[in-house]
């Protein structure tokens, strides 16, 4: 359990309040680690303490003050986890933004919130800062964190962390530190501490505000939950802007003690992973799905006697290291023979992964396939499954250890409140509901009623255990014109359990069939197509190769057969599909910057092949616009196939598997 504050001693209610605390209680703990030119440099809480006070000394020294809004641009940086704690400690609210947004998103995010300081972490942060300067009509400063190429840049109103903590150590020289103190001592639970803009999966981002209460709660809850303490390691990698990095790396962490470690680039996180083994791990369905993907490719090129041993010793684990994990109970010689298999391929294969240490794991945001959960944990991983929103401080359900199921997300988490509502949507209370929207009451007051009950848009139902499914978002949940309902995001998290498809969008709501999109994984589809002789010289003329459809034919023909024996969505098979001449991509609009279908956006700059899926062609020649790495736009042309499937009659009401 986490470490008790001390008898007598206040409870912290604000991040800064809680650094000063564990600069005391953890001293000599190690609180951060950065890997930096393949070197891990760490800092001890009592360290962080002191960089963290002269950095908020410094903003203090060029203007920052109590309410101004702090945007921070950048990966994950120790510098710009500690911007956090910084402008905090004086009153202000920081606004992460996502590190690959393009200048126009993030013109829109500082624009919004009224930013006056901007952290970047480095020149081509600075220079999407820069570009926009005129828009921010708010902005007065910008500093930056790596120094390299912004020597000839105009510094009269830009500085560099360096600089900043400089004048911060100069100003405690001369003034001391109590008033900082004092002012962080000052600090409630209920004032702002962070605002955090959606995905804008629906429309443009909206800012959610998020009080010290909200976060602190929530953490102190999840961390009891879990049993996190000072002595867990968590790698931070995800983007600095989504609240399940705030929570898990910057929330958590502070209340727990625990430490976090900072990659060398997102290039490094697998290798990095594996030096760190952290013992609390969050990553997507897609990071479990790709990490499979590339473990299943490489045990295609393996010796025959590998690849046997490897078979044999998963095979068991699939029968037995589930119940093992749950601390059922199995015979000796089943434990004897996984005990085996830990030694010879669960061991290797964890520390390959870098999941030797993990003790808690979660994965979130869509639903995993069966398969890739079961795979996990067979292994001995505590992989689980929670539903959570920005709104919600992260935390509305979890799974508790012993009762993990791939087709739930849980219980209601510590302090939740979960109700259905007539309409079959979900919705929450608890102690991390959201302020409210930053500058847009509406949208607040459409989400969030006057007894703090919040919509979530998703549809969803409590099975006979007590354990929450979600279906689908509620608004996208439709019918045929048959009268045949139809959950698109259920048919694509089905097409999406084959690791070929990376993505897939269905379409069918108020139409006679369900139609489908795919795109196809180029790491997985490019591996068989090199061990098949399968020569393409581009993902385009791959995802059009005949073979190619064949297996994505074969896969939606087993989607339409499980659909089939479920009563509710077997109306739902898939009628016809094609497979898109390109990868979806958050820069030209088509997913968030979370990686979420933009359902509507795709509908539209689409609707020519999806018009084509429904008038009978049997191909549809399209052109469509891309936005390239520099930012430089051209355009694609291909003629996309189009293939029908043959729909199977209904076996039977089976309702609890579609449920």
């Amino acid at each position: 359990m986490p470490t008790p504050v001390q008898a007598g001693a206040s409870v912290p209610c604000t991040f800064p309040q809680y650094l000063l605390l564990n600069a005391q209680r953890f001293g000599a703990r190690t609180a951060m680690r950065h890997k930096d030119h393949g070197v891990w440099k760490s800092w001890t809480w009592a360290e962080l303490s002191d960089e963290v006070r002269a950095f908020s000394l410094g903003l203090k020294a060029i203007g920052l003050k109590s309410g101004d809004k702090v945007a921070i641009v950048g990966h994950n940086r120790p510098r710009l986890y500690w911007a956090f704690a910084a402008a905090q400690a004086l009153g202000a609210v920081p606004v992460p933004v996502y590190a690959d947004s393009v200048a126009e998103e993030m013109a829109y995010v500082l624009d919004h919130a009224g930013v006056h300081f901007a952290i970047c972490q480095d020149q081509e942060q600075v220079d999407k800062v820069l570009s926009m300067v005129d828009k921010l009509t708010d902005l007065h400063k910008i500093v930056y964190d790596e120094a390299r190429g912004m020597r000839d840049y105009d510094h009269t109103n830009l500085h560099s962390i360096d600089a900043i903590e400089r004048a911060g150590r100069e100003m405690l020289a001369s003034d001391g530190d109590a008033a900082w103190k004092e002012e962080i001592a000052a600090g409630t639970g209920d004032a702002l501490a962070v605002m955090l803009y959606t995905s804008g999966t629906t429309g443009k981002p909206k800012g959610v505000m998020l009080s010290f209460d909200n976060l602190v709660v929530s953490a102190r809850n999840g961390n009891s939950f879990d049993g996190l303490t000072e002595k867990d390691t968590i790698l931070a990698y995800l983007p600095l802007a989504w609240v399940g990095d705030h929570v898990f790396t910057y929330a958590q962490a502070y209340v727990a003690g625990y430490c976090v470690c900072c990659p060398e680039s997102a290039e490094t996180v697998d290798s990095d992973r594996r030096e760190i083994a952290p013992s609390y791990f969050f990553a997507p369905p897609r990071v479990f799905e790709n990490l499979l993907t590339a473990v299943m490719v490489r045990m295609e090129d393996a010796g025959p006697t590998k690849k046997r041993m490897f078979d044999h010793f998963m095979a068991h684990a699939r029968r037995v290291g589930e119940p093992i994990l749950n601390g059922e109970s199995v015979g000796l010689w089943d434990r004897l023979k996984y005990g085996l298999g830990e030694l010879l391929v669960y061991g290797p294969l964890k520390n390959r992964m870098g999941f030797t240490r993990m003790r808690v794991g979660y994965t979130a945001g869509e639903a995993i396939g069966p398969e890739i959960f079961r795979f996990y944990r067979s292994l001995g991983l505590n992989l689980k499954q929670l539903y959570g929103q920005t709104e919600a401080s992260v935390y509305i359900s979890a799974q508790p250890d012993g009762e993990i199921r791939a087709d739930t997300v849980g219980r209601p988490s510590p302090d939740v409140e979960i109700q259905i509502a007539e309409s079959g949507e979900v919705m929450y209370r608890s102690p991390g509901v959201f302020l409210g929207y930053y500058r847009n009451d509406e949208a607040t007051r459409d989400t969030k009623t006057h007894d703090n009950w919040v919509h979530t848009g998703d549809a969803g139902f409590f099975d006979h255990e007590g354990h929450l499914k979600i279906i689908d978002r509620a608004k996208d949940v439709g019918k045929l014109n048959d009268g045949s309902l139809f959950a698109p995001k259920y048919i694509e998290n089905k097409l999406k359990f084959y690791p070929n498809i990376k993505e897939a969008v269905a379409f069918g709501d108020g139409r006679d069939f369900c139609a489908v999109f795919l795109n196809i994984d180029l790491t997985a589809v490019g591996n068989w197509a090199e061990r098949n002789n399968v020569s393409y010289a581009s993902y385009q003329e791959l995802a059009q190769h005949p073979q190619v459809y064949s297996m994505m034919e074969e896969h939606v023909a087993q989607v339409n057969r499980d659909l089939a024996g479920e009563d509710m969505m077997a109306g739902s098979q898939i009628a016809r599909f094609l497979v898109l001449h390109k990868e979806l991509d958050a820069d030209d609009g088509e997913l968030t910057r979370t990686q979420k279908v933009r359902r509507s956006f795709i509908a539209e700059r689409y609707a020519p092949l999806i018009e084509a899926l429904y008038d009978g062609s049997t191909e549809k020649y399209v052109e469509t616009e891309v936005t390239f790495e520099d930012g430089r736009k051209g355009k694609i042309t291909a003629t996309v196939d189009i293939r029908d499937m043959k729909r199977l009659p209904v076996a039977g009401a089976q309702k609890e598997a579609a449920e």
